[in-house]
């Protein structure tokens, strides 16, 4: 009987040797002055120190050098791609809009199906070609700047956004290549302006107070 309880009792602490949770060896008393700062109490059984496990650095590896944030030429990989889809799913409803405008004296049959459906995809194609060569003349002209400035700020998205409408509307004479650099700046310094609101509205607040 004895023999048999040495037995067993040998096996549990061998066990609990092996995966780390001898009862002997980690009792709650032990326990009590471990420093559990921003942590729920963990189980005594757990042989981990609760201070490895608060994250107090960042969660990934970059390269010596490299920013935190996107450049512009991996933005410009969404840009290019966003304004592609978000020009063909404008130009979709646009183009049904258009076929429903169009063959409204029609009865529903699928010859006006397929007028609407041919509407539709040109309408898409049509304006996904638009948006999406104006995010690659906007980003090849942001990187560009960028490289060459050796800097990245809002005087490269307002230079690039004013080069991309002057460029877009080249075709169209002097008349139109102004037009286009007014629209290009007037949206890109928009967009500047938005991206900097908090900026700006704090240190306006702060020079009201001092």
């Amino acid at each position: 009987m004895d023999n048999n309880s040495q037995g067993a009792g040998g096996m549990k602490a061998g066990l609990g040797g092996l995966f780390g949770g001898g009862s002997s060896e980690y009792s709650n008393t032990e326990l009590a002055g471990v420093p559990l700062t921003g942590m729920s109490p963990l189980s005594p059984y757990l042989n981990v120190d609760p201070r490895y496990l608060i994250q107090d650095t960042d969660e990934f590896i970059l390269p010596t050098g490299a920013n935190k944030t996107r450049g512009r030429f991996e933005l410009a990989f969404f840009t290019i791609g966003g304004s592609c889809i978000t020009g063909a799913a404008f130009g979709a409803v646009n183009g049904l809009r258009m076929g429903l405008k169009e063959t409204r004296d029609m009865s529903w049959s699928k010859p006006r199906n397929v007028q609407i459906l041919n509407m539709v995809t040109k309408q898409g194609a049509s304006w996904a070609n638009t948006l999406g060569s104006v995010a690659l003349l906007y980003s090849a002209f942001g990187v560009a700047i960028e490289k060459a400035r050796g800097a990245e700020d809002d005087i490269n998205t307002v230079a690039a956004g004013t080069l991309t409408g002057m460029l877009f509307k080249s075709a169209s004479g002097l008349k139109g290549v102004a037009r286009g650099g007014l629209a290009g700046l007037a949206l890109s310094g928009a967009y500047a302006v938005y991206n900097n609101w908090d900026h700006l509205t704090g240190s306006s607040s702060s020079s009201r107070l001092y």
